[in-house]
């Protein structure tokens, strides 16, 4: 059988800053298909360790001769879009491809896409981060693993709302409004483990850094936590009731964990993407840190899980969920 010839089609990248490094990263891990990064092009930015940059803007023609060039990539930030009729001018005339990547995607909820509209190219910024058929499998393994592991934790689902209810005076569940997929609010279950009104205390126990950025909203020593209530979130057993909340439709078994409005308010707007998929009640930075990392970088490992999402990786993230519960690491 003969083999099929790769032909690598060289790049260049017109802009070395967070749009063009973005670009670079997606070029690297297409490779295999036939594309080879030459370098970068940046007025302000110069080499590192791992960025190279062969020029600056204006160098574009010689630099596009010199590597033997098939496509250059405008990938600049928008207060540099006047550089971009300056380039494309620059090469009219020679036999390459340009593309523009418009400096949006941090603006997208997940992942863009260009559609025409009557020879008009439009970007889409709201791409669902599912399809129809993740979706519905998705679903189908909520109800079917949901309805199974509520079953056999129903036993524990009475003995801990009993040991609340001898512990001390005040409702035995604890509703609070989370944001969930797409920003939506709903009301989160989980079982008391604090003082009644707990909440107007919040600020005694959260920690921030010199910006007021809040690192951490709770701690191991925390006062309002309860005899019980301490037990019940040292063995995650506080969090069963959102067993009831995943049989809704509210929530699923595993996806990035739901926020309260008041941090959400925080984010920028790139962090605002982990509500692209369901919220669950584990997730990837649960099983990968759990609450001893800065709460900032939970969203890094929840965009990881938004981007590669699969069936496979819930049902690796919920096994390895009950090793973590029982080594404690991180849960108060």
């Amino acid at each position: 059988m003969a083999h099929v010839r790769r032909v690598n089609r060289r790049v260049l990248i017109a802009g070395a800053g967070r749009v063009g490094l973005q670009v670079g990263k997606l070029m690297r891990q297409f490779d295999a298909i036939g594309y080879d990064l030459v370098g970068f092009l940046d007025d302000k930015q110069t080499s590192t360790k791992d960025v190279l940059v062969l020029g600056k803007l204006h160098d574009v023609r010689q630099i596009v001769a010199i590597y033997a060039v098939d496509d250059v990539v405008v990938a600049l930030p928008r207060k540099a879009y006047g550089k971009i009729n300056e380039l494309i001018v620059a090469l009219h005339d020679l036999p390459i491809n340009v593309r523009v990547v418009p400096d949006y995607f941090s603006l997208a909820l997940y992942r863009a896409s260009v559609n025409d509209f009557g020879g008009i190219p439009m970007i889409n910024l709201r791409d669902p981060a599912l399809n129809d058929v993740e979706r519905i499998l998705k679903r189908l393994f909520d109800l079917s693993a949901g309805g199974i592991i509520t079953l056999l934790a129903s036993p524990v689902l009475i003995l801990s709302a009993v040991a609340i209810w001898f512990d001390t005076k005040g409702p035995i569940l604890f509703r609070q409004d989370r944001i969930g997929e797409n920003g939506r609010i709903f009301s989160m279950y989980k079982f008391r483990t604090m003082i009644v009104g707990a909440e107007k205390l919040q600020h005694q126990v959260n920690v921030v850094d010199e910006n007021g950025r809040i690192l951490a909203n709770k701690s191991k020593d925390d006062p309002r936590i309860t005899k019980i209530g301490r037990f019940l979130r040292q063995t995650s057993l506080d969090e069963l009731p959102q067993l009831f909340n995943v049989l809704k439709g509210d929530m699923s078994l595993v996806g990035p964990r739901p926020e309260m409005p008041w941090m959400v308010e925080q984010y920028e707007p790139w962090q605002r993407k982990r509500f692209a998929v369901p919220q669950g009640m584990t997730g990837w930075w649960q099983v990968n840190g759990r609450a001893d990392r800065p709460m900032h970088l939970h969203t890094e490992d929840d965009l990881y899980y938004v981007q590669n999402y699969s069936l496979w990786m819930d049902l690796y993230i919920l096994l390895k969920t009950p090793w973590v519960v029982l080594r404690g690491k991180g849960a108060y």
